[in-house]
């Protein structure tokens, strides 16, 4: 049957390999057989840059390449751990970088996508960090540092963001429903699929008397997620982690 799928929240990395295994058995044996398969950021737990000579990258890089040459396309949208994904990465994997926002067309439904940060407008503080990082020209110094010293300020941010979620009240990590019917409005369309808060559901609700829908997909810390969606439905499935 035809459909497509999304992936989001995977927090790849070297100390949790039984992810890595879930998503590379994923991408052998599932991913070929879909129309095309999105990725809406946070893959990785962080990158550095498309320079940095990582095994685990090139597996990622060797599995989707695997993937689109098969037949299957693959899109990406970036997440706020994986943002500097460059040009560099997209051509040895094979995928195609979206814009943070974009419309497609799913067996003939309108479909908002993206990672979903930007949605959580009521943490202030997270949203004025997500604008520093996002200036061109500082990520410009930031690729041109030695990789060791990138790496210890990427180590550095994932501490103070860990210590930072303590202190916050689930609320306001989540999205703000005046800023999802915004978008929704924005672009022209009644559902939208998103990742980040890792928090799986399928909420339905009114937006201008029209029925409308959002589709979160969830993390892969303790099972994988994965949401299918076809020309009749839309599901959210889990997968094992082995190991």
């Amino acid at each position: 049957m035809p459909h497509t799928l999304f992936i989001a929240d995977l927090h790849l990395s070297p100390g949790r390999p039984d992810i890595t295994h879930a998503f590379l058995a994923f991408m052998r044996d599932e991913a070929p057989h879909a129309d095309a398969l999105y990725v809406l950021g946070d893959l990785f737990e962080f990158w550095i840059g498309d320079d940095e000579p990582s095994v685990l990258n090139r597996q990622v890089a060797a599995a989707f390449r695997a993937c689109s040459q098969g037949g299957t396309p693959v899109y990406y949208i970036h997440g706020n751990r994986d943002f500097m994904i460059g040009r560099r990465f997209a051509a040895e994997a094979g995928m195609t970088l979206l814009p943070e926002h974009q419309v497609i067309d799913l067996y003939g439904t309108p479909t908002l996508i993206m990672h979903g940060d930007s949605l959580c407008t009521d943490d202030a503080g997270y949203q004025r960090f997500r604008r520093i990082t996002r200036l061109g020209w500082l990520q410009w110094l930031f690729l041109r540092l030695p990789l060791k010293k990138r790496m210890g300020i990427a180590e550095g941010i994932r501490g103070r963001s860990a210590r930072s979620k303590q202190e916050k009240s689930l609320t306001i990590m989540d999205v703000n429903q005046g800023e999802v019917e915004r978008q929704l409005r924005n672009a022209g369309v009644q559902r939208l699929v998103h990742g980040h808060t890792h928090r799986p559901a399928i909420h339905e609700f009114a937006l201008d008397g029209q029925p409308a829908q959002r589709l979160v997909l969830g993390d892969w810390y303790t099972q994988g997620s994965v949401l299918r969606i076809g020309p009749a439905e839309a599901e959210l499935q889990s997968r094992e982690l082995e190991g």
